[in-house]
């Protein structure tokens, strides 16, 4: 029977090293999938035997990167983007952009660029929508003043037109900016050149730096010029009631 109790003895022995054993193994693999603060922890302890040594980490600065011929220049005023042109040179009165950083500078640079597009648009629908002949006002004019038009074009046609414009400020959203998540807001892509959607369907872009530089200034000029004019016809109609040429007495329209 001494025999016996041994033998259950061992067993009972060697049945609780092998779970001992099975616990170290599973205990081991879940600190190989656990956080870090382990390693941060032994790391701690292993500079404690260390001299005491800070090390400056520098700031991660990306690789500097060319588009369109342009390269960002921190010591320029809007990073070096085009835009500045005699006599005045760089223009800022207002300080908008004094101290910005190179997504400021770019985030700007694309609302001026879209504004402008919209506004040069704009000029010309009050010429042309004032004085054209239409299937809604006839071939009499000029008729009713272009603030008064948009009020007048029936919801069938409003509904669509609108739809189209969110789909195209949809678009331009997904080529240019960053998708808001993470709290990354109203920031563009870094490799993304401000009003370059790549929509050039007459191939009008310059494949040189120093000639796509040029145009796009001519374009910030024009634009800068269109928010001024379409702002000055809104004011105008809303004064006198009248529209841009009548007012003005060209091509034989009289202003009375």
């Amino acid at each position: 029977s001494q025999f016996l109790t041994d033998i259950l003895t061992l067993s009972h022995l060697t049945y609780t090293m092998m779970k001992l054993t099975i616990l170290a193994a599973v205990a081991g693999s879940a600190a190989a999938f656990s956080p870090s603060a382990s390693i941060g922890a032994s790391s701690t302890a292993l500079r404690m035997s260390e001299p005491d040594t800070e090390v400056e980490q520098s700031p991660f600065v990306p690789d500097s990167f060319v588009l369109n011929g342009w390269s960002a220049d921190a010591a320029l005023p809007m990073h070096g983007l085009p835009g500045a042109v005699a006599p005045l040179g760089f223009f800022d009165p207002l300080g908008f952009s004094k101290g910005a950083d190179l997504s400021k500078a770019k985030r700007l640079r694309e609302a001026e660029v879209m504004h402008g597009r919209v506004s040069m648009m704009a000029v010309v629908g009050y010429l042309i929508g004032e004085n054209t002949p239409t299937i809604t006002y006839g071939f009499d004019f000029p008729h009713t003043i272009a603030n008064n038009q948009l009020p007048e074009v029936p919801v069938a046609v409003l509904l669509p037109f609108f739809l189209a414009i969110n789909f195209a400020e949809a678009l331009r959203a997904s080529v240019g900016w960053v998708e808001p998540v993470g709290g990354k807001l109203f920031t563009l892509r870094e490799l993304y050149y401000p009003g370059d959607l790549g929509f050039d369907p007459l191939e009008l872009k310059p494949k040189d730096a120093a000639e796509y530089a040029k145009m796009q200034t001519k374009e910030l000029n024009n634009g800068r010029l269109a928010m001024l004019a379409a702002a000055g016809m809104c004011a105008q109609e809303l004064v006198d009631g009248q529209g841009i040429l009548e007012h003005l007495g060209v091509l034989g329209i009289s202003t009375q």
